[in-house]
C-alpha cells in the first residue's frame, strides 16, 4: 500500500458501551480492554475467556477487537464466537453504515464481507435473555498459541432441559463454522452429562 493509516486515535473507534439490548464494542478496543470491560464480562462471559486466550499478554495490550476479526483468519479465537452468540458487525464507507451479521460477515479463508474502501467500526454483541452456560474450550500445541482446534458454546437451560445451544468451531474449515447437528441434537435434551455426549457426536457432520 501507499499508505498506511492509524485508527488507533479515533475516539469513535474505542470502548464498550450499553445499547440496550445490545453491548457494542469500538473495533479498535483492544484485546485487554475488552476482557476487563465489566459490561463484557456480565453480558458476554464467553467473549471475555476467549479474548483471555488471544496469543500473549503483549498482543493483547496492542491488538484489537475488530482486527482479529477483520482478519478472519480461521484458527483466530474470536470468529466462531461472534458466530455462536449471532454478532453484528457494523461497517462504514463511502456509501454510509450498514449492518451484517455474523453468519454473513466471514466469506472464506481470510475474507470478509468487507468491500473496498469499508472498515469495520463495531461488533454488537445481543444481550442474551434466560439462564445460559458458556464456555470457550481451545487445544493448540503450547500456551499462546493459534488453535488446532477451538470450541466456543452458549446453552440455555430451562427446567432441566437444554432449551438451546450455539456451538462455534474453529479452526474446523475456511471459516468458522456453526456445529449445526449438535445445536439440533441439544435442542430439548436433558441438561446431562450424557445427553450432551451424544449430540457432541454430531460435531462434525457438515
Amino acid at each position: 500500500p501507499e499508505t498506511v493509516v492509524d485508527l488507533s486515535k479515533v475516539a469513535e473507534l474505542r470502548g464498550v458501551r450499553d445499547d440496550g439490548d445490545a453491548i457494542v464494542v469500538g473495533a479498535m478496543t483492544t484485546h485487554a480492554e475488552v476482557v476487563a470491560d465489566p459490561l463484557v464480562q456480565q453480558f458476554a462471559p464467553l467473549v471475555a475467556e476467549a479474548t483471555e486466550t488471544v496469543a500473549d499478554r503483549q498482543v493483547r495490550h496492542r491488538g484489537t477487537f475488530g482486527g482479529a476479526l477483520a482478519h478472519a483468519d480461521p484458527a483466530g479465537d474470536l470468529p466462531a464466537v461472534a458466530l455462536a452468540l449471532d454478532a453484528e458487525f457494523v461497517v462504514a464507507g463511502p456509501g454510509g453504515r450498514r449492518t451484517v451479521p455474523a453468519s454473513e460477515f466471514f466469506v472464506d479463508y481470510l475474507t470478509t464481507a468487507l468491500g473496498e474502501g469499508e472498515i469495520l467500526v463495531e461488533v454488537r454483541l445481543p444481550k442474551l435473555p434466560g439462564e445460559w452456560g458458556m464456555h470457550y474450550e481451545k487445544f493448540q500445541r503450547v500456551a499462546q498459541a493459534w488453535s488446532i482446534v477451538a470450541v466456543a458454546a452458549a446453552v440455555r437451560r430451562e427446567n432441566g432441559h437444554i432449551a438451546e445451544a450455539r456451538i462455534g468451531l474453529t479452526n474446523m474449515g475456511p471459516t468458522p463454522l456453526r456445529a449445526s447437528a449438535t445445536e439440533a441434537a441439544l435442542a430439548g435434551a436433558e441438561a446431562s452429562a450424557d445427553a450432551v455426549a451424544a449430540a457432541a457426536a454430531h460435531a462434525a457432520e457438515g
